[in-house]
């Protein structure tokens, strides 16, 4: 394959999965979805391989592999559609559920082309609070319905008895009925555009062009790794847990000729909080690392990861066991995963320093609404200039959800949405900065917050100096970083999120 024939090819994969981005978009009911953009979509090949994933959620990238592994080990047939959620069979945390349509060749039905696949967060999916997101949970069953592999319907159509089972067991079962309807939808449109490039290439022309775009792809990763001095490079960054306790998480990169193995030995233990991450949320945070440091405009595909070796010692915060509580792996440990490996290698692949670290995760809700939204913070500076201010960092790269719809579907007001001036660290290149956001309730509800970087600061780079940590507050009064309790109409939650680390003296 020639290298103008490769170019169309990455494209035209890649086309697929924003197509089924779009469409799940523009279908989608909840304001979660639709407004905020919490999903991703991607396209796999017969032999579960990733072969193009949407530029959506950075923690959903390379994840979706362990969840299609799952499906495929059920045997499905073409057409058929699976939904799991459950984060120690391929999922990240319940919200996230994970729609896979097994596609079929066109002209011979019973066999098996590849996979559209789907995940959207829900704003609720059951659980001992609303948003199924609490703070103080221990266990997986207090997070939500746990979905392993299920077979929930055929060529397009859901199986309305186990969509009733589901149904049965969440809140605003019709707004969850919408936003899978979506997801189905898009992976309708995955099949159909997968179909037509098989019947237009033929088996034997798809499979070897599919070959070279991950070929290809691992190529332009093995020369940026080789372009690294060989060596060790290690990095020791925190997490902040539930009782203000320090939780390490330590990493060591070695590098050899084009090849890097990631060891996170001595990081801790799995614990009894809901920061441990699921193997498919770290594999996750890895390659967001990686390909932020080493090529950010390089093709989401299996090629990626090719060179990439991970150890993950067992049972520990980067490689939980069940029954586990993960919630907050997913959207916090995530974070700081990312953050070690940027530390680690920062020096020798591109001086940064660190963003706000955190998605800020602020969760509202009763028997009759569920918000959730992740809230913007600083970015870190860097040798090519001064931080962004007010952008999701890291794994998020979700919208916030604009003022007016949040208002017209929820029970809230914004009070106050506005940059937070001076946050970011000085420098040569100052960090961005963080975002106040302050939102009153009108009818008595659940808060769960989930937030790190409230004690430690993001760290500047070369010189420069920190960013401010973040600040929750409830009605004027302080709240930790990770709580959930209730909340009575009027009262008024203050979230302040850190600003980036400044660059350079």
């Amino acid at each position: 394959m020639d290298a103008i024939e490769l170019e169309v090819m990455v494209h035209a994969l890649a086309g697929i999965a924003e197509e089924m981005l779009a469409r799940l978009v523009r279908a989608a009911y909840s304001s979660n979805i639709k407004e905020r953009r919490d999903c991703s979509t991607a396209l796999f090949d017969g032999r579960g391989r990733l072969v193009a994933q949407a530029a959506a959620i950075p923690v959903h990238l390379g994840a979706l592999g362990d969840a299609v592994a799952a499906v495929r080990a059920m045997a499905p047939r073409p057409g058929e559609i699976w939904l799991l959620n459950d984060p120690f069979a391929g999922g990240s945390h319940l919200p996230d559920l994970t729609l896979v349509t097994a596609i079929a060749w066109p002209d011979r039905p019973a066999e098996l082309l590849g996979y559209a696949v789907s995940r959207a967060h829900h704003s609720d999916v059951g659980g001992m609070r609303p948003g199924s997101m609490p703070a103080d949970s221990t266990e997986i069953f207090q997070e939500g319905l746990v979905i392993p592999p299920t077979r929930v319907g055929a060529a397009g159509a859901l199986d309305e008895n186990v969509l009733g089972l589901i149904l049965a067991n969440v809140r605003q079962p019709a707004q969850r009925r919408g936003d899978l309807r979506a997801q189905v939808a898009a992976g309708q449109l995955g099949a159909e555009r997968f179909a037509r490039m098989g019947a237009e290439l033929g088996a034997n022309r798809l499979a070897d062009a599919l070959d070279a775009v991950m070929a290809y792809t691992e190529r332009r990763v093995r020369e940026r790794i080789a372009a690294i001095p060989d060596g060790t490079y290690r990095a020791t960054d925190y997490l902040e847990g539930p009782e203000g306790e320090e939780i390490p998480i330590e990493v060591a990169v070695e590098i050899g000729g084009d090849g890097l193995r990631i060891d996170f030995t001595g990081t801790a233990p799995q614990g009894l909080s809901n920061l441990n991450a699921p193997v498919a949320v770290t594999r996750s945070a890895v390659a967001f690392a990686l390909r932020a440091l080493l090529d950010p405009r390089l093709p989401a595909n299996d090629g990626a990861m090719a060179p990439v070796e991970l150890v993950l010692p067992e049972a520990s915060l980067v490689a939980a066991r069940w029954p586990a509580a993960v919630v907050a792996g997913n959207v916090e440990t995530s974070q700081r995963i990312a953050d070690a490996i940027i530390l680690a290698l920062g020096r020798v692949a591109g001086g940064l320093a660190q963003g706000q670290g955190t998605m800020n995760n602020l969760i509202l809700g009763n028997r009759r609404f569920s918000y959730y939204e992740t809230i913007g913070g600083g970015q870190g500076a860097s040798a090519r200039g001064d931080g962004l201010d007010g952008v999701h960092v890291g794994m998020s790269n979700t919208l916030n959800t604009p003022i007016e719809a949040l208002e017209l579907e929820f029970p809230l007001t914004v009070r106050r949405c506005e940059l937070r001036e001076d946050s970011g660290g000085g420098g040569l290149h100052r960090g961005g900065w963080g975002i106040v956001r302050e939102v009153q309730v009108h009818e008595d509800c659940t808060l769960s917050l989930l937030s790190d970087r409230r004690t430690h600061a993001p760290q500047g780079a070369a010189g420069g100096a920190a960013g401010w940590p973040g600040r929750n507050q409830l009605n004027g009064e302080p709240l930790p970083g990770k709580t959930s309790r209730a909340l009575k109409a009027g009262d008024v939650i203050t979230v302040e999120t850190p600003g980036g680390g400044g660059w350079g003296k």
